[in-house]
């Protein structure tokens, strides 16, 4: 629940697992909405009056939605009902939409949207396991993103 730069699994059952030639060729097609769920610290709230926050920059997938905070392995209400906006604007409202979640390597975030996500009904779920990592590593392009609103 806590830990989740940790080894995951290898599989997610009702889930395509994909690697990084398979997601870079789904990114390309534009066959799958890309949805990143690498986590984002909030702000402090006891932060001194006139402190400046600067929220760390974020790189990803070109045209990725970031829905950040939604993988852990149990949300309340408010991050779940932010999720399901997401996977809704995503899939633009067709569970039957192909969506490719990702994090980085070796991150539960992902694996627990990907399982979610199933959960909610969403038919045509894949599963990025290196995430960003992979994708650099490939020498593929990232882009700075913003979290979807």
């Amino acid at each position: 629940m806590e830990d989740y730069r940790s080894p995951t699994p290898a599989t997610l059952k009702g889930v395509k697992v994909v690697g990084t030639g398979d997601a870079a060729a789904l990114w390309r097609e534009r066959s799958s909405a890309f949805i990143d769920v690498l986590p984002r610290p909030p702000k402090p709230q006891n932060l001194p009056p006139g402190t400046i926050w600067r929220d760390t920059p974020h790189d990803s997938l070109p045209g990725a939605i970031w829905l950040p905070n939604t993988g852990y392995g149990a949300l309340n209400a408010e991050a779940e009902a932010y999720f399901r906006r997401g996977l809704e604007t995503a899939t633009k409202g067709d569970p039957q939409r192909p969506i490719t979640f990702f994090c980085q390597r070796a991150c539960w975030m992902s694996w627990n949207a990907a399982k979610r996500a199933l959960e909610y009904g969403y038919g045509r779920v894949s599963w990025f396991p290196d995430g960003t990592d992979g994708w650099l590593d490939a020498g593929l392009p990232l882009q700075r993103i913003e979290p979807y609103p």
